[in-house]
């Protein structure tokens, strides 16, 4: 069959297909959380065929033509709000199949679409249904030669038990037997489009860095956290047993610690056949680790064991470096962190009983998460299911896909509308317009930004948002979550509740004004900035005392203050004494929380106070990047304080070392530091504002970055109190050189003066050079 493609207004095309096949169901098929099952038809080619498969499911699939493996993607179809729409993909299984009788198998797991999702005693099972089930056609010069249907048969797997949290059991002594039949199911095929993103793959797998022997357990290092799994090679006698288990760290006397992941059980278990050497790795699950401790009972032998890590985003698309060792890593682990967290969708963490897909965490990072891999197509598909589980009334999820809104949750109240966390919907568009240059994903959230405005003003009917203190009522914020106090016996100053919805008010109506105008809305351009002077009055009223000083004097609260223009002209230059203030009696330590963090520095850089920037950044003491660094983390951690200078591991029902938020600083890495700025009047890179920060502590600064022009380089180095800058744009992409930030300029070595408007540079590699 050909493709069908239909959309929806101002979507890019989703492509769907008019099915001959059924979704079956396996009516051997004992449930969530039991022994997993599969389906299997048969097919006939002629000679010289090319065969094309259609394929998806309810749940996680793992598809075999005469007895080999389709493709080599991961935990397919994928996770979408299956209410909505479910991936399809497509293979050439012309490799496979051959000249007369074949046979197709479809494995099946719980997989997102009913294992059980959220946290602890609230977990909910069977989220989207309590039937698995397979669609599937094979199609051959334009007609169908298999679809499944009533006549396919089903059986049982070796896969004992599976499931996102749980990991999976595997018993390589039971086959996959033909035992029932199947159930087709009532399932609209008008659900299923071809996948939206790339799918999930196994990047280049890790080998131990270490091993030691703990009791009968023996506990490996791989040297890296991970999303992923292990993949081991034994051999032994039939019925003995491997079993894995993992953890992102070790205690302070190096013990095993996965305390943090709560009620997920995540490991894993392999049982011999006893067929000489066996390999194996798990297909419906994938944990977070860096230690797997192996416990073996039986008569076996681990001949081999790697670590597996997993993405969908595995390549690297951006690349800073500079003279400081832990900075570099710094960007690495986040690198690492964007990679274990963009399995499908932007989750907060992939290892504890939640993974779930947190808009605040997505919205904050969404900048760095273009510049170090391409997240075009990864990101507007999760927009999509944001959109989709936004609330009739406005309120944007707290995160998606959102199984509190399904059967069986045991969850109050609407988990849904929290500021930071809800402007998911106006920020992530527009980084996506900035670095990629596409109109057409403003345009289709654009209507989810006015529903989600016209919430947060109903929230308080008023530009100043006064938001409820419980979760799950309307109007409840997470605020400046995890925002840092400082010594308990003298706390420092956090951001109130009130005054960061009403600063994130501010943002969103901004950004909203701005794409209207992008996108011809001038009717609705016209009232946002009514709108937006309007709570930006009233955020001065409130915020500000006649002498400059913001209401709750705290780093947050000024550094997105000043970074989205919300300080009164005649409060400027006090607010700005008070902002260096608060810095200073910090001891330069962050004093921000998930919010505030990604505007701290570039607040800063904005002002000219490099200074402090330079500091804070470097810091090497809790709160600090630098800090986890020290610690030998790998990854971003969720709280800054997650392991103490002792040692001692904060409390573990709320901490995980995997957590990309913080990581947010890579923006200000690429566009601040080493000065590329993707320009809103030019967006996808056709234009770049060039404005690198010095900052002399970090020596020389390098960065790449693949935009869709191809590669742009940039470069600095100090020397005499001069600063060299070397840039290189594709063909293609110009940059801009603003007027009045710098002395002395030379441009190829020539003496130049930059007008008002900026001076132009077009294509190519240059030498900048000015006076620091």
């Amino acid at each position: 069959m050909e493709d069908v493609r239909l959309a929806s207004d101002a979507a890019e095309m989703l492509q769907r297909r008019s099915w001959d096949a059924k979704v079956i169901s396996p009516d051997v098929d004992e449930g969530v959380g039991r022994r997993a099952s599969f389906v299997a038809g048969s097919f006939t080619l002629p000679a010289g065929s090319r065969p094309m498969l259609y394929i998806s499911a309810q749940g996680l699939y793992r598809a075999f033509v005469n007895g080999k493996r389709v493709g080599n993607d991961c935990l397919t179809p994928g996770w979408t709000c299956y209410d909505n729409r479910i991936a399809f993909q497509t293979y050439d299984i012309s490799d496979l199949a051959q000249e007369g009788e074949n046979r197709i198998e479809i494995w099946l797991g719980d997989g997102w679409f009913r294992s059980p999702l959220m946290w602890r005693e609230y977990a909910i099972p069977n989220g989207w249904g309590d039937r698995i089930g397979a669609i599937a056609e094979i199609v051959d010069g334009g007609a169908t030669v298999c679809a499944t249907g009533p006549d396919w048969q089903s059986g049982l797997l070796p896969v004992t038990k599976s499931g996102i949290y749980y990991g999976e059991d595997y018993d390589a002594g039971l086959k996959p037997e033909i035992s029932g039949s199947v159930e087709v199911l009532e399932t609209d095929t008008a659900l299923f489009v071809a996948h939206e993103a790339e799918a999930v793959k196994e990047l280049d797998s890790l080998k131990p860095v270490g091993s030691w022997t703990v009791g009968d357990a023996v506990i490996y290092d791989f040297g890296q956290n991970v999303a992923g799994y292990t993949r081991i090679r034994v051999k032994g006698a039939a019925g003995a047993k491997v079993y894995i288990d993992f953890a992102e760290v070790l205690g302070p006397n190096g013990e095993f610690d996965n305390r943090n992941y709560r009620v997920a059980r995540a490991a894993l278990s392999y049982t011999l056949s006893g067929d000489g050497e066996e390999c194996w790795a798990p297909m419906f699950t994938f944990m977070g680790y860096r230690y797997a401790r192996v416990t073996i009972e039986g008569d076996t032998e681990l001949l081999d064991i790697v670590s597996v890590p997993i993405s969908s985003v595995p390549d690297v698309a951006g690349g800073f470096e500079c003279d400081v060792a832990a900075v570099n890593r710094l960007v690495l682990n986040t690198i690492w962190s964007q990679r274990g967290n963009f399995i499908e969708i932007p989750t907060d963490c992939p290892q504890r009983d939640e993974r779930l897909g947190w808009t605040g965490d997505a919205q904050v990072f969404a900048g760095t998460a273009c510049w170090l891999a391409d997240s075009e197509r990864f990101l507007r598909k999760y927009l999509r299911d944001v959109m989709h589980d936004q609330r009739d009334d406005g309120g944007v999820p707290h995160f998606t896909p959102d199984p509190t809104r399904r059967p069986g949750s045991k969850f109050t109240g609407d988990w849904a509308g929290s500021t930071g966390w809800g402007d998911v919907i106006t920020v992530m568009p527009w980084q996506l317009y900035l670095h990629y240059g596409r109109e057409d994903v403003l345009r289709e959230c654009f209507p989810a930004m006015l529903k989600w405005l016209d919430y947060l003003w109903s929230i308080s009917d008023g530009p100043i948002i006064h938001p409820h203190s419980s979760w799950g009522q309307k109007g409840f914020t997470f605020g400046d979550w995890l925002q840092p106090v400082g010594d308990n016996r003298k706390p420092r100053p956090t951001i109130a509740d009130d005054c960061a919805a009403t600063l994130y008010f501010a943002i969103s109506t901004d950004l909203a004004a701005k794409i209207a105008r992008v996108i011809g809305e001038t009717a609705e351009a016209e009232k946002l900035e009514a709108n937006a002077k309007v709570i930006r009055d009233a955020f001065a009223r409130e915020y500000f005392s006649a002498s400059g000083r913001m209401a709750h004097n705290d780093q947050t609260s000024y550094a997105l203050a000043f970074l989205y223009d919300l300080v009164p002209v005649e409060h400027f230059e006090a607010a700005k004494g008070y902002f260096r203030r608060v810095i200073v009696d910090a001891k330069h330590k962050i004093g921000t929380g998930f919010i505030g963090t990604p505007a701290l520095l570039p607040a800063l850089s904005k002002l000219g106070m490099n200074d402090l920037a330079e500091k804070v950044f470097l810091n090497r003491k809790v709160p600090g990047w630098l800090y986890q660094v020290d610690r030998g983390a790998t990854t971003i951690w969720e709280r800054w304080d997650a392991i103490g200078e002792d040692g001692t591991i904060y409390e573990p029902l709320m901490n995980s070392y995997n957590h990309y938020a913080y990581g947010a600083v890579c923006q200000w890495l690429f566009e601040n530091v080493a000065g590329v700025q993707p320009m809103e009047d030019a967006p996808g890179f056709d234009r770049v504002r060039l404005a690198p920060t010095v900052l002399p502590e970090l020596g020389k600064v390098t960065m790449w970055h693949d935009c869709r022009h191809g590669r742009v380089e940039a470069s600095w180095v100090l020397a005499n109190g001069r600063a060299t800058y070397r840039v290189t744009l594709p063909e293609g992409c110009e940059g801009v050189l603003p007027a009045d930030i710098y002395n002395g300029v030379t441009i190829d070595g020539e003496t130049a003066l930059v007008p008002p408007e900026g001076l132009t540079l077009s294509s190519g590699t240059h030498e900048i050079g000015f006076d620091i």
